[in-house]
């Protein structure tokens, strides 16, 4: 399964890399996910009051919608993934796309919360199947000495459709704003029919296999333990994401910040951070020809920025988004990790892998605003936030140093 190290990669093959038509569609879709899974923070609070909720409800029905639609993606992690492996990669990239921009569309339209609530379960089970199906496909179509920059790529880009969804969501009427998302999403359908298949894929395909056969090999004790590591490395990215930003104008009142908070505006100087953090991230992984290492630098920033940021005595509004913008990139490892993840399968697993790992990650969200919901009346909004992040990164390193280095690993091979 592992290869001699190769060379450095010349640069014409990391340009090539960079605009195989399998990473500029997957980058293209990974922005709609994006900017979809985002625009609900941005849109929370004046599409609640909108709806006729106020005060307390803001965070009670605004946690609720956000749990449901990240338990639409804990469903859709697996279903995506599984049909990935037994279907094909392109596949999943098409009705994963058609699902959560009719769900985007139809949000337009609702007129209660249990419209919402279902439209944000659809499109979070929609969303599900981006991501990993593009890492999937990349990281098999791409020469082993260069994939890191093709899934930095797809990732940089990508994340850039939050800070779309921070712009369209503060300036625009809310159901406008998902009007848009779907017509983004519609759009790319045009896009996905120059994107062919995986090789490696292809090769299997013709095997006989049942669907759903790829949970009793993924359940053996050999593979669990990998793949609950391989989980375990994100968390942090969902902690700072899905608390710490989403709820940043409820923790900077806590700070006594010298002014208010815009949910759209943090958003936005995150996800520009994450974009930076994905090149820098990835681009270092190449160079030191490591993973692991980058991953380990990236998860001591994090907690060291983490730490400061509950630390910070009445900060101003603009101190607030600056530290928003470094956990950002702190945070913006997201492309080696869930590359890590496909490099750890085989080929008749990398799917389901790609794709439930980093929406198992998205869905620690519920558990985070759980138990956030649990601390705060003890130990306060500060003192919880900061607790949670002490325990996301301490997970997320035990994850890291159960894991092998796979850089140089080739991912021509399957699983038995």
């Amino acid at each position: 399964m592992t290869a001699s190290r190769p060379p450095a990669p010349p640069i014409s093959q990391i340009v090539r890399a960079l605009i195989h038509p399998a990473v500029l569609v997957g980058a293209l879709g990974y922005f709609v996910d994006i900017y979809d899974l985002i625009l609900f923070g941005v849109v929370r609070i004046p599409s609640l009051k909108a709806l006729g909720f106020s005060g307390d409800q803001l965070l009670t029905e605004g946690t609720w919608l956000i749990n449901v639609q990240m338990g639409g993606m804990l469903l859709g992690g697996l279903l995506w993934g599984l049909l990935g492996d037994w279907k094909g990669r392109i596949r999943i990239l098409f009705g994963s796309i058609i699902l959560y921009s009719l769900a985007n569309l139809a949000n337009g339209w609702v007129h209660g919360l249990t419209g919402y609530t279902i439209c944000r379960f659809f499109a979070g089970l929609g969303l599900a199947g981006e991501l990993g199906g593009s890492i999937t496909l990349v990281s098999e179509v791409l020469p082993l000495a260069v994939r890191g920059y093709g899934t930095m790529m797809v990732s940089a880009i990508g994340v850039l459709g939050a800070v779309l969804a921070g712009y369209v969501g503060s300036r625009y009427d809310w159901r406008n704003a998902y009007f848009i998302g779907g017509g983004l999403g519609l759009a790319l359908l045009v896009l996905r029919v120059t994107v062919r298949e995986s090789s490696l894929f292809q090769a299997v395909e013709k095997e006989s296999r049942r669907f759903a056969s790829q949970l009793v090999l993924l359940a053996q004790p050999n593979r669990i333990g990998r793949y609950l590591a391989c989980i375990a490395i994100g968390l942090p990215c969902w902690y700072v994401i899905g608390l710490v930003v989403i709820f940043s104008p409820e923790f900077a009142k806590a700070l006594n910040a010298t002014g208010p908070v815009v949910a759209g505006l943090a958003l936005g100087c995150c996800y520009t951070g994450i974009c930076l953090g994905d090149l820098a991230s990835g681009g270092l992984s190449q160079i030191l020809r490591s993973r692991k290492i980058a991953l380990f630098l990236f998860l001591a920033a994090t907690f060291a920025v983490a730490n400061f940021f509950f630390l910070q005595q009445r900060p101003t509004p603009f101190q607030v988004y600056v530290v928003l913008f470094l956990l950002g990139i702190c945070v913006g490892y997201w492309a080696v990790f869930v590359t890590v993840a496909a490099e750890h399968f085989g080929t008749n697993l990398r799917a389901t892998v790609a794709t439930t790992v980093p929406n198992f990650s998205r869905g620690s969200v519920i558990l985070f605003t759980s138990l956030f919901a649990v601390l705060k009346p003890h130990w306060g909004s500060l003192d919880s936030g900061l607790a949670l992040a002490w325990l996301a990164i301490a997970v997320a390193l035990i994850g890291l140093y159960g894991l092998r280095e796979t850089f140089h690993d080739n991912l021509d091979y399957v699983e038995s």
